[in-house]
């Protein structure tokens, strides 16, 4: 098993480009189901890719990478479609369960496994299969799969969520471009990775109108040939921004839409980070006096879940104690033990961190637990002193794409082994 040496305290100085979101692109890729040729461009080339790539083919499209110019191509001649998502391509990967609403509404039928991913809550389907249900779908679970039904296609609703999911929304959308009338669904999730699809979907006729967390869709599908550029991942983007105000002389970050962190930007310079903010491109530098912050992870507009663990890092080397209450997954603390071997002091009460800075960090030999408990490990194990092995950072490949070679390159001292 691949694991990453990491000598700390090495200056980070450079050039960063940011890869196009894995969490946009892979319900897009999904929704390639439903149309004939479709060429997406600014893709990231990590395993969660390959692996909704890997399910595309099994159904029974045919793609085409080009590394060179990031992007994939993809055809669907509607010839010897399989509606199946097995247990083997599922299992490591929570959105091959949205290949369920595009199978439903253009095949009327799907048998999908229920999903992995990473182990940092429930995350049930119940939401996904809630918004299906209300669609006029049929639904029953057997052997760990999910079947699927809709005979005479599925028909336009209302109906409002429970409660907020991205995954769901997405499903929801992705089934009702199928169907027949109108559909308004309410309570949605609006991450910017949503309004992506939705731009997708719109070259394809469709349309969709967003209302606050409300989501009208009318109009059905047409396919045609099409071409989509993805956003850039505001994760990744965060991430760097995180790590060059850990240890960067200057650290400039590029390929981006800033206006896609505004939340996350403002609460770095309420904390004392140093930046200069442009549309496309940000620059960030090591901040000396990091200021302690409360922070809660809401849905967005509120502070990303997906950046928790990397924001913990910097509150390592605030002055005081800072707190984060994890609103979203209830199981999204793994990384602390770890953080505490290197020397982080840290306590979990219910379902908040405390955080005492400043505190010197050591290298350790530390465990990866998910995607991005493992990036925070990363982060940490740059500002300690010594040398950090972290190990099981297959975590690592399913999302960020060439970490360590654009980290070596602005510097930083990491080998692969």
């Amino acid at each position: 098993m691949q694991k990453l040496l990491i000598d700390g305290k090495k200056t980070l100085s450079g050039n960063i480009n940011i890869s196009g979101s894995k969490n946009s692109a892979l319900p897009i890729l999904a929704a390639t189901i439903l149309n004939n040729h479709t060429t997406i461009k600014n893709i990231p080339f990590v395993n969660d890719i390959f692996t909704m790539l890997n399910l595309l083919k099994f159904i029974g499209l045919k793609y085409k990478l080009s590394k060179k110019k990031q992007s994939v191509e993809i055809i669907n001649q509607n010839k010897k479609i399989n509606t199946v998502a097995p247990y083997k391509l599922v299992k490591t990967m929570r959105a091959g369960v949205l290949v369920l609403g595009p199978l439903l509404a253009k095949y009327k039928k799907a048998k999908v496994s229920l999903p992995g991913g990473c182990a940092i809550g429930t995350r049930p389907v119940d939401l996904h299969l809630f918004a299906l249900k209300k669609l006029g779908a049929k639904i029953k679970i057997k052997n760990g799969y999910i079947f699927a039904s809709a005979k005479n296609g599925l028909k336009g609703a209302k109906f409002k969520f429970p409660s907020i999911s991205v995954g769901a929304t997405e499903n929801a959308i992705l089934a009702a471009v199928h169907a027949k009338g109108i559909t308004t669904i309410d309570n949605c999730a609006i991450e910017p990775e949503i309004n992506d699809l939705i731009s997708f979907l719109n070259k394809l006729g469709v349309e969709i109108r967003m209302s606050g967390r409300k989501i009208t869709i009318e109009r059905s599908i047409k396919e045609k040939k099409t071409s989509h550029k993805i956003i850039c991942d505001r994760i990744e983007l965060g991430t760097y921004l995180i790590g060059g105000a850990l240890i960067a002389k200057k650290l400039r970050l590029k390929n981006i839409d800033s206006n896609l962190i505004k939340k996350e930007i403002s609460i770095l310079k309420k904390m004392g980070v140093k930046m200069s903010v442009y549309k496309n491109y940000i620059e960030v530098y090591k901040s000396k006096k990091i200021k302690k912050i409360n922070i809660n992870t809401d849905p967005y507009p509120g502070f990303p879940t997906d950046l928790q663990a990397q924001i913990m890092i910097l509150m390592t080397q605030a002055k005081g104690l800072s707190k984060i209450k994890e609103s979203i997954f209830e199981n999204r603390f793994m990384h602390v033990p770890e953080l505490k071997r290197m020397g982080a002091k840290i306590e979990i009460r219910n379902n908040t961190a405390y955080i005492t800075g400043p505190c010197l960090l050591n290298g350790a030999e530390v465990m990866a637990t998910d995607l991005r408990a493992s990036v925070s490990l990363v982060l940490a194990a740059l500002i300690a002193n010594k040398r950090t092995k972290i190990n099981r950072i297959y975590h690592l490949d399913r999302g960020y794409q060439d970490l360590e070679k654009k980290l070596i390159k602005c510097k930083a001292k990491i080998k692969r082994v």
